[in-house]
């Protein structure tokens, strides 16, 4: 008898299908950021990373063209199990024969390449606005600056991509989420708070008359507590964002590395599902502060999975990853931040939630915690291993990374 049949045998003595998890689990596409690659510079400008975001170490090999980076996205996508979609900003856009469009001027055409290189491997594509790192963010704002023609120039960047998004959704067959999130606010205590969120809301008022099929285009709007240079307020907090959602009819997102340290999004996820029919989120890990480390199979990682799953909101939830480390090797960043996201998934699907909800609503609470305690030293690994094995690939894949480090990264 082989370890997985060993340890199905025990999952089904706790009321857990360990076959069914397996099947399922693989199906959940997640969204994976483009921007690990190249630490966030895209192809657009050389523009440093500003808005309140900072990218931190220089480990050699980051791709720096459009080609480097596909190569690189092939290789750690082939390291990566179950359904998959690109993640992609605004500033990887593509320019070919000398042309360039800036932000407010750019169109599908820009990203066909993208587009190409997506369906040739059968992924979807999501798509994000780039409101930072560029000339035209003034004062640290964009879509509530008091500058008309500042708000204007971003108002338009938003609906170009909302184009661009539907163009994504409509070429690929699979649906798009585009994703607002602007850096916007303020390094000291500000005199006025309500104006730079009534210019805000103005803004993406006028964003949303754009057309678009809203069965297959899903706008999001993502918020933030703080950035670097704009500790003190940001306009898009998670109370504006999360009134303006639900009062426009859009898709809140939740990163959980932009909360203040003790806030956890798992613990808001089921509040979210009582009002949306869908919800985003970026999954990260901060540290101390919205660091971006690569994701861990940690305890938030696991607790956020678990409600995505015994809320049976799998098919409600947009996940995507979201972290960019130029510490370590960035194949191996996306590869272990990734798997770990599906794992979380997998972890959470082994779980008896029917049992659970019964223990907590009839206030056998000692029992919940001891079965609790009981899933955590279940053979869990045994099952993840065969998952990966049905999936062609093993647990151990770190000298494949240094193999290609060493043919591709540091001949760069």
């Amino acid at each position: 008898m082989s370890r997985f049949d060993e340890a199905k045998k025990i999952y089904a003595s706790l009321g857990v299908d360990a076959q069914k998890a397996i099947e399922t689990v693989g199906s959940v596409p997640i969204s994976i950021h483009c921007w690990q690659g190249d630490d966030v510079v895209g192809f657009d400008s050389r523009e440093s990373l500003s808005g309140g975001i900072q990218t931190t170490g220089n480990y050699p090999g980051k791709a720096t063209t459009p080609e480097q980076l596909m190569a690189d996205i092939d290789k750690a996508f082939s390291m990566i199990p179950g359904a998959k979609k690109l993640n992609l900003h605004a500033c990887y856009a593509i320019f070919e024969d000398g042309e360039f469009a800036d932000r407010d001027k750019i169109g599908p055409k820009h990203f066909k390449k993208w587009v190409d290189f997506a369906n040739e491997r059968g992924w979807g594509l999501d798509f994000n606005p780039t409101l930072f790192s560029h000339p035209m963010v003034k004062d640290n704002l964009t879509l509530s600056s008091p500058d008309p023609a500042t708000r204007a120039f971003w108002i338009e960047h938003c609906k170009r991509c909302i184009e661009i998004s539907n163009y994504f959704a409509e070429a690929t067959g699979k649906p798009c989420v585009m994703n607002i999130w602007i850096p916007d606010g303020y390094k000291d205590i500000p005199a006025d708070r309500l104006g730079p969120r009534m210019r805000f809301a103005a803004s993406l008022d006028e964003i949303l008359k754009t057309p678009y099929d809203k069965e297959k285009v899903y706008i999001t709007l993502e918020s933030k507590v703080f950035g670097i240079g704009l500790e003190a307020y940001t306009v898009g907090s998670s109370e504006f964002t999360l009134g303006y959602a639900a009062s426009r009819g859009i898709t809140p997102l939740m990163d959980n590395g932009h909360y203040h340290p003790t806030e956890m999004v798992s613990d808001k996820i089921s509040s979210l599902l009582c009002y949306h029919e869908k919800i985003g989120l970026h999954i990260t890990r901060p540290m101390r502060w919205d660091s971006d480390h690569v994701v861990l199979f940690d305890d938030e990682t696991r607790e956020i999975a678990k409600e995505i799953v015994r809320n049976g909101a799998l098919e409600r939830t947009f996940i995507s990853t979201d972290y960019f480390d130029a510490s370590i090797n960035r194949i191996c960043a996306w590869v272990t931040g990734v798997r770990n996201v599906r794992k979380a998934l997998l972890f959470a699907l082994l779980q008896p939630d029917d049992k659970m909800k019964a223990l907590q609503d009839n206030a056998e609470f000692s029992e919940l915690m001891t079965l609790c305690e009981r899933m955590k030293t279940a053979p869990f690994g045994d099952v993840w291993n065969e998952y990966l094995a049905r999936e062609g690939l093993g647990d151990d894949y770190f000298e494949e990374i240094r193999a290609y480090e060493k043919d591709v990264l540091l001949k760069r």
